[in-house]
């Protein structure tokens, strides 16, 4: 408690950055009008203030960057304007294809970065190609903000000396400080520049022992006047699905399994400059793309899926910490809900309230986990709040609480802080408590505690981080009983602790290797009653290099104790990938060596690759191809050989809109005479989903799809068991 006493008061200190020194760029402020359309034909471009992204930050450590960009930045009382120029001597090579928005990383782009408080924490991004297709993201500490969407315009257009893209930012996209007059922000232009290898341009240079990026931004000062305006956007829309079952699977006939329709209404009103309310009811929580799928064979936890309803997605990185305990795919089914997020000063807050009709528990063990959904509505409270310390740092409170029918109920409360003590040196912990009562056949059912019963955790994390050498240090203890019915904590009653030291070579683009890295890390983990669960000693090695290629080989030996048996664990895993050609990318990682037998407490030797291929045809045309594979092999036999292939096609007509066929066939095959309980010796299931989609912002949407299941064993054939066709209909309204 001392040390963490210590760090607080450290991570308090002013400091210095290396960005205090600057002498801010003054935006200028524009009346005229911007048509959004890739040409830099208006006036305002004349007078803009222009920037130059000149300094490639990687993998060549801030050296002249190959290729020479300049950024332009005006604003007017509603929108900022941002344009680039990205000249290249090769145009043919500039890799640019239509995709849908936040699907353009592998190709050219550029990309404003935008600290609109300057407390050089949490960044806007926005980022174009080449062709108008654009991606977003919000940056923070805590991570989460990769699927923020926001509305706003860019295009792009490829020309003989390179391209061309231009943006409009309205403010109402943005929180920012609340001034009457002059702000200061802080900056990065970036250019992202695919060759040989992935060049990584900006506009300042980058300090590899620095751990605060945006300390070491360029700043603007301007912004006097700029408004959100009204910043009320109404989402109405309106879905329909209609569904057949196969009556008497495999041979029956098909009968209506569900036809229904609905209206529903998401709406957003920014308060403040700050703050941003949103309220749904009748929600569309649908998700027109279905997760892939996992291997579920010879597994001790419960699968995690990641959120993708736009609902959620907005401000999810305010409720984002280590020990993760808000994860709303616990969500399943909302009547309604509210939300607020956003920032005032050093303080940040986010909140929702959500009625869910089901209510869906993961049980956590040290071993295993368990999972069980009750048919009763619950309402599902969030708060969380974050308050800026000194420079970098921050400290937070969370809160949930989960109120069921009859006798559920979950609290949580939760401390945390992030504090980065010096530029090399940053330490983030988290205390978490819980008080769980569970329904009287519910905890005979799932052999839980009766009546209320509490828990804790705590995760502890120390990291020294400077260009060549690093090391770390991570404790993580979850009690028995500790319970975040809201997250998704799938261990409990276990103690986890991980130590490891690293030391990376850096090399300039065009020698056989970019960065090579090696790093012994050494773990141990046991249950609350102090008994071995594993413990490992590893050795990482990692290479990038030519031809964005990468490998990263972990090396690991020590033992895992399962049911009181101790078991070997000498093993391999891997990851490694490369694009031998612009439009070519191929990747494979994987693990060989001694596993268990988790089902019958036996040793085991896994064999698990797996293989991806994406292929640009075109500018229109994108095929992908995945496959994961697992093979068991035990004393007496082959226990089990699971494969499961995803192939993803998707033809763009234009920036707006495409046609997706996936596929995905999941093929499981078991040795029988191995297993203790009876088992099918095959499972078959082959998934297809065709989808149109037509998009003019995040918002207004139509999606038109149609998917099916077939099932099958080692007695039947796969047969389609259902089919569903699908309509979507969105409209953002902005006011």
């Amino acid at each position: 408690m001392r040390f963490l006493l210590l760090a607080i008061f450290l991570a308090l200190l002013p400091g210095q950055s290396s960005a205090a020194a600057k002498t801010p760029h003054r935006v200028p402020r524009m009346e005229a009008e911007v048509r959004v359309d890739g040409v830099l034909d208006e006036g305002i471009w004349q007078e803009a203030l222009r920037l130059e992204p000149g300094i490639e930050v990687d993998p060549g450590e801030n050296i002249p960057a190959p290729v020479a960009t300049e950024a332009f930045l005006a604003y007017g009382a509603t929108h900022l304007y941002v344009a680039f120029r990205a000249w290249d001597p090769d145009p043919a090579a500039i890799s640019a294809r239509l995709s849908d928005r936040d699907e353009i990383w592998d190709d050219d782009w550029v990309k404003i970065v935008l600290d609109t408080f300057n407390d050089e924490r949490r960044t806007y991004n926005f980022a174009c190609n080449p062709l108008g297709i654009q991606a977003d993201l919000v940056d923070s500490p805590e991570g989460g903000g990769e699927a923020w969407d926001a509305i706003w315009a860019c295009a792009g257009r490829i020309h003989a000396g390179g391209y061309v893209v231009e943006m409009a930012i309205p403010f109402r996209s943005l929180s920012f400080q609340r001034r009457a007059g002059d702000q200061i922000w802080g900056v990065d232009a970036v250019r992202h520049y695919p060759r040989d290898v992935a060049h990584e341009i900006g506009l300042f240079p980058r300090d590899r022992s620095n751990n605060c990026y945006m300390c070491q931004s360029e700043k603007l000062i301007g912004f006097a006047g700029g408004t959100p305006g009204r910043a009320i956007e109404l989402d109405p829309t309106f879905s329909a699905l209609r569904s057949e079952q196969r009556e008497g699977f495999p041979a029956g006939p098909f009968v209506e399994r569900e036809t229904s329709s609905e209206l529903g209404l998401t709406a957003h009103w920014g308060m403040t400059a700050n703050l941003t309310a949103s309220a749904t009811v009748n929600p569309d929580f649908s998700q027109v793309e279905a997760d892939a799928a996992q291997l579920e064979v010879n597994t001790q936890f419960a699968l995690s899926y990641p959120e993708k309803r736009p609902f959620f997605l907005a401000g999810a990185d305010f409720f984002t910490t280590r020990v993760k305990a808000v994860h709303t795919r616990t969500l399943a089914d909302p009547r309604w809900g509210v939300k607020l997020t956003g920032k005032q000063g050093r303080h940040a807050i986010g909140a929702f309230v959500v009625e869910d009709e089901i209510t869906n528990l993961l049980f956590p063990a040290s071993e295993s986990s368990r999972l069980g959904s009750l048919a009763m509505a619950n309402t599902s409270s969030v708060v969380r709040y974050r308050r800026d310390l000194g420079r970098s740092s921050t400290l937070g409170l969370l809160v949930t609480d989960r109120e069921g029918d009859g006798d559920y109920s979950n609290r949580l409360f939760a401390v945390d802080a992030d504090l980065k003590v010096t530029t090399r040196d940053r330490i983030r912990f988290q205390l978490l408590g819980s008080r769980t009562r569970y329904p009287d056949a519910v905890a005979r059912d799932f052999d839980q505690p009766a009546g209320d019963f509490d828990g804790t955790a705590f995760d502890l994390m120390y990291v020294h981080a400077t260009r060549n050498v690093g090391w770390f240090v991570v404790h993580h203890r979850l009690s028995s009983d500790f319970r975040a019915d809201l997250g998704f904590v799938p261990q409990a009653g276990y103690t986890w602790t991980w130590a490891g030291w690293r030391y990376t070579w850096y090399h300039d683009p065009g020698h056989w290797y970019t960065s090579l890295k090696v790093m012994p890390t050494y773990q141990r983990e046991e249950d609350d009653a102090g008994n071995p669960l594993s413990e490992t000693v590893s050795a990482i090695i990692a290479y990038t290099g030519p031809r964005r290629s990468y490998v990263t080989w972990n090396t690991i030996f020590g033992t895992r104790t399962y049911r009181g048996v101790e078991f070997d664990l000498d093993f391999v895993d891997f990851s490694s990938g490369f694009w031998p050609t612009g439009s070519l990318s191929l990747n494979l990682t994987g693990a060989i060596g001694d596993w268990v037998d988790y089902v019958h407490t036996r040793a085991a030797k896994q064999v698990r690759l797996d293989p991806s291929i994406e292929y640009r045809i075109g500018r229109h045309l994108t095929m992908g191809l995945d496959h994961a594979f697992e093979q068991l092999e035990l004393a007496g036999g082959r226990l089990y050989r699971a494969n499961i292939s995803r192939l993803r096609a998707v033809f763009h007509f234009t920036g707006r809109s495409f046609l997706r066929t996936i596929l995905q066939y999941v093929d499981y095959q078991y040795h029988p005479e191995l297993y203790t309980a009876p088992v099918d010796s095959r499972f078959k299931h082959l998934f297809s989903q065709v989808l149109f989609s037509y998009k003019l912002n995040p918002q207004t949407v139509l999606f038109l799809g149609y998917s099916d299941n077939h099932f099958g064993d080692q007695d039947v054939s796969l047969t389609q068991r259902d089919r569903t066709v699908f309509l979507k209909v969105g409209y953002a309204w902005v006011l």
